[in-house]
């Protein structure tokens, strides 16, 4: 039987694979060669999606890489997260995407958004690709509609937490996963819807659940600015590790509001000691841009774009 590579398995051997060295030395230690390497994908019949360009594209960037050991290890993890993240399905008639994180049954806002990302340039020549991405930006809507606070969701909307979360003092609703508030949870479905939108001129997406979804998202940043005291968000996790929860009573250190936006964890998981979190402020700055420009041009929505400028 072969040994089929998991998402984390793949990442960390793209990772050591940029330098041949440290390839060699991989393979020295895995008793792999490129062949094994190659085969590493599930069967055709396993994979939880399939895509025609995304197959066609492995196939014309193996062939012009030169190393053939580096062309084996993309063409295995190109494709990873189709072939083992993937949950298409359908959700009031329209397409519904659950992207796990990969080695956690659970759905982040920032990861899904991340795994998909290297598809849009393929989605306008791949119906199937492209409703796939259709179906995770209204997935994440529906996400950000149940708790925009909220980090992780559940495959299943209604379900209990993750183990994990199950006794942290915060607001838990049912289908979130886990509830600690990272500001580039929220930039990175509009960074996603903003991506898709240019690569496949398609507006299908963008209804009236996704304007709310994104109302929500600028009021949220806008209450964590804290210029009118800290707000609604309070996380507190019984742990021995300190960044995995919050002080001062769960709203984390004291800000002086001066217009950025306090983020309560960082992208890491882990707690933020000084809650404006500078990379994710510039990251709220541009998704906050593309929000706008997508307001006035499919919106129609001049409040809203406002809202996303000011």
């Amino acid at each position: 039987m072969k040994n089929v590579w998991t998402r984390r398995a793949a990442v960390k051997a793209l990772g050591v694979g940029v330098s041949s060295g440290w390839m060699l030395r991989l393979m020295a230690q895995t008793g792999a060669g490129p062949s094994d390497i190659a085969s590493r994908r599930p069967a055709p019949g396993s994979r939880k999606f399939h895509s025609a360009a995304v197959e066609q594209t492995i196939v014309e960037v193996s062939r012009n890489i030169a190393d053939p050991r580096l062309a084996a290890l993309f063409a295995n993890c190109f494709p990873n997260p189709l072939d083992t993240t993937v949950e298409v399905g359908r959700f009031d008639g329209k397409p519904d995407t659950v992207v796990i994180t990969g080695d956690i049954a659970a759905m982040w806002l920032r990861d899904a958004s991340a795994q998909v990302w290297p598809y849009l340039p393929l989605a306008a020549k791949d119906e199937a690709l492209r409703e796939m991405l259709e179906g995770v930006i209204r997935r994440e809507t529906r996400c950000i509609l149940i708790d925009p606070y909220a980090n992780a969701f559940m495959a299943n909307l209604d379900a209990p937490p993750l183990s994990w979360s199950v006794d942290d003092k915060t607001e838990m609703k049912r289908g979130v996963g886990e509830r600690k508030y990272e500001l580039d949870s929220l930039c990175y479905p509009i960074r996603l819807a903003h991506g898709y939108w240019k690569q496949t001129g398609d507006t299908r997406p963008f209804d009236a659940q996704w304007k709310d979804a994104m109302k929500l998202a600028v009021a949220t940043m806008r209450v964590e600015q804290r210029k009118h005291g800290p707000g609604p968000y309070r996380f507190e996790r019984a742990s021995g590790h300190a960044t995995d929860t919050l002080t001062h009573d769960g709203y984390g250190n004291p800000v002086k509001p001066v217009g950025l936006i306090a983020s309560g964890f960082r992208p890491s998981d882990d707690a933020c000691v000084y809650p404006f979190l500078v990379p994710s402020n510039l990251f709220a700055v541009t998704s906050l841009r593309q929000l706008a420009e997508m307001s006035a041009a499919i919106l129609h929505d001049a409040g809203l774009a406002n809202d996303a400028h000011a």
